[in-house]
């Protein structure tokens, strides 16, 4: 359905021009109040009405009513902008010739107050009407001495005199039409340029608040103006704008004070109460009762990112390395299988074997390594538990004939989001351990789906009733390279937790039984 354009004069003119069309309204009531006032008190001792008192008398009243009756209209319905002016200043000029006509003409110095009127229609009105409202003063004028002419002695100079007023009437109509377009042109960009600088400064306080540094604004008598949620949460302390900066931080507040002797920008480092690290920065104001910049930069958060960039930097050579190292091995492996086949020699055999199985573990450590290296392309997906292991099972069962008797699944059942690859290395890793270390009793591992105590999570439980973990390897055993198995690389649970963390899951080792019990924790629902 379409909406018919209304011309925006006509229907909801901005708030400025309403705003001056009432202070109009209050210079109208004023003046037919003076008018009324004047006749009624001083009388027949001033000019106003010595001509036809009778008339002056009349038009005064209804005039002021008339004001009265536009001012309330105009608080009541501000509708129908050019209307209401167009009727307003119609009534002005109306009255105002009757009251000149009944005091004796221009002479009375009434037609000043047309020229009033003629300036402020064109100062609050808009487009073309300013002319028109001119043109109507000016043929009021000329009818009203027309009138005196034909009824009353006229002097012939003052159809001039009325020449020169209707003039005036068109020039102060024009001037102020364009006094008034520049204003109202000035504001609209002023409006413009407010609303772009609300903008400006509701992002400025978004970017600021969500920054990764603190930001402190600090005037020059040490209050904070201005302060972000970091900056709270790196000085430990929760105050209002406009508290001094010494209740955030004494040392802060002490560097301050020898930083604004200065106009240089200072960067230190400044140990906390709390115990943090933080480099500060500071950036003097451009005047001297200005406000200053202060950046606060959590070092422990800076040296974690170069720490991670430094893994990053080694993983990607590791990888390289490993790519490089499996080539080479593979040859070696090879001719070792070679030379067992073709030497009967049994210490040839022996010494074979043996470069045999160290390649093998080597190759097996490279392999991790570049397990490890693509943790970070995990694709999650949603994946029913009961049916991704039944696969994973028989494949185990295949590389474990007793893994079919020994591993329990509980009934629960959950959906979970998880990389299925991922998720397939990790319970290889943990069942694995869990085979090699629980009895060769029926049962012996555990495989339990839960609900977590938090909401969209799930708990997986992979439980072995072995000798458990020794209170002094719990907190080793997610750490690279550690093992107890001879043959083992000690990379299998370090990488099955940072796949876990690749798909927003975590693993933790539980210090709840006899036996170990790894819980996997990830995003997912109970299955009803």
């Amino acid at each position: 359905m379409s909406v018919p354009t209304i011309a925006p004069q006509e229907t909801d003119a901005i708030e400025s021009f309403w705003r001056s069309l009432r202070y109009f309204s209050v210079y109208r009531l004023s003046i037919a109040l003076l008018f009324l006032v004047a006749a009624i008190v001083f009388g027949d001792t001033i000019s106003l009405g010595t001509q036809d008192a009778r008339l002056f008398g009349r038009v005064a009243p209804v005039y002021l009513l008339l004001a009265i009756v536009f001012l309330v209209a105009l608080l009541r319905r501000p509708r129908r902008f050019n209307l209401q002016l167009s009727v307003q200043v119609a009534v002005d000029i109306a009255a105002l010739t009757l009251m000149m006509f009944a005091s004796g003409g221009q002479k009375s110095g009434i037609a000043v107050l047309l020229l009033v009127v003629v300036a402020g229609a064109a100062l609050v009105g808009q487009g073309r009407m300013a002319l028109f409202y001119a043109a109507l003063a000016s043929v009021a004028m000329l009818l009203e001495e027309s009138w005196r002419a034909l009824t009353l002695e006229a002097n012939p100079a003052d159809f001039v005199r009325t020449g020169i007023i209707s003039i005036a009437f068109f020039a102060t109509a024009i001037i102020t039409r364009l006094l008034a377009r520049r204003v109202v042109a000035n504001e609209t960009l002023a409006r413009e340029r407010g609303r772009e600088l609300n903008d400006q400064l509701r992002i400025s306080e978004r970017i600021i608040r969500d920054m990764e540094d603190g930001v402190l604004v600090v005037d020059g008598d040490g209050r904070v103006r201005l302060l972000n949620p970091r900056a709270e949460a790196l000085l430990g302390v929760q105050a209002s704008d406009g508290a001094e900066l010494a209740t955030f931080s004494r040392r802060l507040a002490d560097r301050y004070r020898a930083w604004s002797t200065q106009s240089l920008e200072m960067v230190e480092m400044l140990p906390q109460e709390i115990g943090r690290l933080l480099r500060v920065r500071y950036l003097p104001a451009a005047e001297s009762t200005g406000h200053a910049l202060i950046y606060l930069e959590d070092m422990e958060r800076v040296q974690s990112q170069a720490q991670q960039l430094k893994l990053a930097a080694l993983g990607r050579l590791t990888a390289n390395m490993a790519h490089e190292i499996r080539n080479p091995l593979a040859a070696i492996s090879h001719a070792a299988e070679l030379l067992a086949e073709e030497d009967t020699d049994p210490l040839h055999q022996r010494l074979a074997r043996i470069i045999h199985d160290n390649t093998g573990r080597l190759n097996r450590l490279v392999t991790e390594v570049l397990e490890l290296g693509r943790r970070d392309r995990a694709q999650p997906e949603t994946l029913r538990w009961r049916a991704f292991l039944s696969g994973f099972l028989e494949e185990l069962t295949l590389h474990d004939a007793s893994a079919g008797r020994r591993v329990h699944v509980g009934e629960g059942d959950v959906e979970l989001r998880f990389d299925r690859g991922h998720l397939y290395r990790v319970l290889w890793n943990l069942l694995g351990n869990a085979l090699r270390h629980a009895s060769v009793a029926d049962g012996a591992v555990r495989l339990e789906a839960r609900a977590a105590a938090t909401a969209n999570r799930v708990e997986l439980h992979i439980i072995d009733d072995g000798p458990g973990v020794d209170e002094v390897q719990r907190n080793q055993v997610f750490e690279p390279f550690f093992t107890t198995h001879g043959a083992g690389t000690g990379l299998g649970l370090y990488i099955a937790r940072e796949l876990c963390e690749a798909s927003g899951a975590h693993l933790e080792l539980l210090d709840d039984g006899p036996g170990a019990r790894f819980q996997i924790t990830a995003e997912g629902f109970v299955c009803r």
